[in-house]
């Protein structure tokens, strides 16, 4: 996975609170390969009307905003099921960042390791985006390493922590992450096998 600090895009407001892990990716589509993409899945039931056609009045389904690649949403964005599916769909249907005032944790955490930015805002910068898109998505532009969301005559703070600001610019995952520290981890365990030897078990002989 490729890492990013900076990325300019179309954003796209979705004024909505509580848009739970159910909703960006309902379990029925769960089963599908994740090599075969989840971007067609993403907020599929919101996004169609009883009948099972596309709504042309949701926001996703305008054609202004085809190739969106910054969400801007209301609090508590990726609440629910811990489904990792959820980043996935984000991520497959084209998006990089979603603004929100507050994210679910795990939510959160599987963005990061996904290359996907949840940039949490004071809710009143939340709301001055929306209220900025409200006629349609406009380009905006993202930068990790100042923590700064902008967009025309709008912008706003967001805080990230330094592992998470390492995973994003190198693409990294937690695994990955820890793999920066073998030396170290090396190193530890090695003195903790001649310090407290009774730790390890005994070799079978032979």
């Amino acid at each position: 996975m490729s890492g990013w600090t900076q990325h300019e895009g179309r954003a796209v407001a979705l004024p909505v609170e509580g848009i739970d892990t159910d909703q960006l990716i309902p379990a029925r589509f769960m089963a599908r390969p994740r090599s075969a993409g989840y971007g067609d899945y993403l907020l599929h039931d919101m996004r169609r009307g009883s009948d099972g056609t596309l709504d042309p009045d949701f926001p996703l389904n305008r054609p202004e905003a085809a190739g969106a690649s910054i969400l801007v949403a209301r609090r508590n964005f990726g609440g629910g099921s811990s489904r990792e599916a959820a980043v996935y769909a984000l991520k497959d249907a084209g998006f990089v960042a979603v603004v929100a005032p507050s994210f679910g944790d795990i939510f959160a955490g599987n963005a990061i390791n996904n290359g996907v930015l949840p940039a949490q805002v004071a809710p009143e910068d939340a709301e001055a985006l929306i209220a900025a898109l409200a006629a349609g998505p406009q380009r905006a532009s993202v930068d990790i390493e100042k923590g700064l969301v902008t967009m025309g005559g709008v912008a706003c703070r967001f805080a990230l922590g330094e592992a998470q600001k390492q995973k994003l610019a190198n693409g990294w995952d937690d695994i990955d992450l820890t793999r920066r520290q073998e030396e170290a981890i090396a190193a530890h365990r090695a003195a903790l096998a001649k310090s407290r030897p009774w730790l390890w078990p005994e070799r079978a002989p032979g």
